[in-house]
């Protein structure tokens, strides 16, 4: 099968296209025929350097996470899934390939009709992390205000439909020339932060969702309700010094670390808005597996608007 490896840390070139062998399910196993994939933002990262994905070379060859497809083949002990089956999930590797095997105990679930295979696999990275802050930790009402910052990326394109799904009152931030695609997916409020410092209009939010992880609590503090949460994907050293008994709540969560299993049944959640219509996914751009470097080479840029997909099929 044909699959994007890469042996050594590097820039975007070192990741090649290669025939590897294609895998075979286990007995508890689904083999999956990929359709398409995403960059995620941290895939360069995990490309460039070493960290997540090993500190001498990388111990997973081929990356990617999300993905869409269809179910191949099974594991003789395999109930949940069968043959034929459209399917969509995230792992941590392994999706910029033509074939993928996964436990069927994975972060996985039967594709809603409505989506084609490419939309699919731009939902569970964002919305897998969107959905356990604003509903778990930041415990999301109907009627609360809620402002996402970064709201035109994969995280934040996610939070405003997930928020507005849950009856709240959206404000979204970002650049100038995603203001209609904010506004498109529900936000009751858009502010351009290249012109506008949401901090000084003197209106306070039940929760701040910093879904880029640039906003410090110290800058937003102030834009908080006397008993607003502070949500933020990448803590700063004020978020993780913040007194425990403080009215306003700081709240961070390695919501990727989280259970396989939830993970499933939050994708089977995120179906139902979808079938709903409360749940679209937003592409920005799309490049075959062979041009996947310079996929990355975008995704590093900052600039992406919702997702990059791959198309591998």
């Amino acid at each position: 099968m044909k699959a994007i490896t890469y042996t050594r840390f590097g820039p975007p070139e070192v990741l090649q296209l290669q025939d590897v062998p294609q895998p075979a399910p286990k007995a508890r196993e689904v083999l999956i025929r990929i359709h398409a994939s995403t960059v995620c933002k941290e895939d360069p990262d995990m490309r460039a350097a070493p960290g997540l994905n090993g500190l001498l070379k990388p111990a997973h060859p081929i990356l990617g996470q999300e993905y869409a497809g269809e179910v191949v083949a099974v594991g003789p002990k395999v109930t949940a899934f069968k043959p034929g089956d459209p399917v969509y999930g995230i792992d941590l590797f392994g999706a910029y390939a033509e074939y993928k095997c996964v436990a069927e105990t994975a972060a996985l679930a039967i594709k809603p009709a409505g989506l084609t295979y490419a939309e699919a696999a731009s939902v569970p990275n964002g919305a897998l992390t969107a959905l356990p802050y604003l509903r778990d930790h930041g415990r999301i009402k109907a009627g609360q205000r809620i402002l996402v910052h970064g709201a035109s990326g994969s995280v934040g394109t996610a939070a405003v439909q997930l928020a507005k799904a849950f009856g709240a009152e959206v404000t979204g931030v970002c650049s100038t020339p995603n203001l209609d695609l904010v506004r498109s997916l529900g936000a009751d409020a858009v502010v351009d932060y290249t012109q506008e410092d949401f901090t000084r209009s003197g209106q306070t939010y039940d929760i701040v969702f910093d879904a880029v992880g640039k906003l410090p609590f110290s800058r937003c503090r102030t834009s908080l309700a006397e008993h607003g949460v502070y949500l933020t994907v990448v803590p700063g050293l004020g978020a993780l010094l913040s007194a425990p008994w403080a009215k306003q709540k700081i709240r961070f969560a390695a919501t990727g670390l989280r259970p396989a299993s939830h993970k499933a049944e939050d994708l089977r959640f995120i179906n139902g808005l979808i079938e709903a219509g409360q749940l679209r996914a937003v592409i920005d751009r799309r490049y075959p597996l062979e041009q996947l470097a310079e996929a990355h080479r975008y995704v590093a840029t900052g600039r992406k608007k919702g997702n990059v997909v791959i198309d591998i099929r």
